[in-house]
C-alpha cells in the first residue's frame, strides 16, 4: 500500500501480514482525493477519520497538508500501527484515538470540516452512521461527511445526502 499524492507521494505503508483491515483501494482513494482537492483546502481544515484501519486516508490527507487529524480505530494492533507509521512518516498534528467509533461519536465534543468513515461493510449500524454524526453536530458548517460503503446501501433519500461516487465496488456517499 502506498500514499498516492502530496508531499509523501510514493511512500509505502506496510501493515503486518496478520492485519485484518480492508484498506480503501488505490483506485478509489485516487478518485476520492481528486474530487476532494477541488472541494477543500487541506492546509486549513480539521479532519476526523472514523474506522481508520490502516490510517491510509489520514496519511493521504496529511500528505496534502492537513495538520489537524483525529483517527479513530478500535483495534489495538491497528491503532498502534497507525501511530508508528505516522511517526515514521514524520506526520505531526495527527492524533490516534483507540476507541469504539459508535461510543466515540457519543462523547466527541468538537466539530470537523471533513469526516471520513470507512466501517467494515458488514458492521451492524452502518446505515445509522450519517445520522449519528450529523445529529451530534460533529460536522462543521460547510463541512463534508463521506461514508464508504458497498453497493448494498443507498443513501440517496437521506435529507443531507449530496452525491455518490463509485469506484469499482467502492461507493462514497457525501453528506453536508
Amino acid at each position: 500500500m502506498r500514499i498516492i499524492g502530496g508531499t509523501l507521494k510514493g511512500k509505502q505503508i506496510n501493515p503486518p501480514k496478520n492485519y485484518a483491515a480492508r484498506p480503501t483501494t488505490d483506485f478509489a482513494k485516487e478518485g476520492l482525493f481528486n474530487t476532494l482537492v477541488n472541494e477543500v483546502d487541506f492546509e486549513t481544515i480539521s479532519m476526523l477519520d472514523l474506522f481508520s484501519g490502516t490510517g491510509s486516508i489520514s496519511f493521504e490527507a496529511a500528505s496534502r497538508g492537513c495538520r489537524d487529524i483525529v483517527s479513530v480505530e478500535m483495534n489495538p494492533l491497528h491503532a498502534s500501527f497507525i501511530k508508528s507509521a505516522a511517526k515514521e512518516l514524520g506526520i505531526s498534528g495527527m492524533q490516534v484515538v483507540r476507541h469504539n467509533v459508535f461510543d466515540f461519536l457519543n462523547i466527541c465534543s468538537r466539530s470537523f470540516d471533513l469526516i471520513f468513515a470507512d466501517p467494515p461493510y458488514a458492521i451492524e449500524g452502518l446505515d445509522t452512521i450519517p445520522d449519528r454524526v450529523l445529529e451530534k453536530n460533529l460536522l462543521a458548517d460547510g463541512g463534508i461527511l463521506i461514508l464508504e460503503h458497498s453497493g448494498d446501501y443507498s443513501f440517496g433519500n437521506h435529507p443531507r445526502f449530496v452525491k455518490e461516487k463509485k469506484y469499482g465496488n467502492v461507493h462514497f456517499s457525501y453528506f453536508k
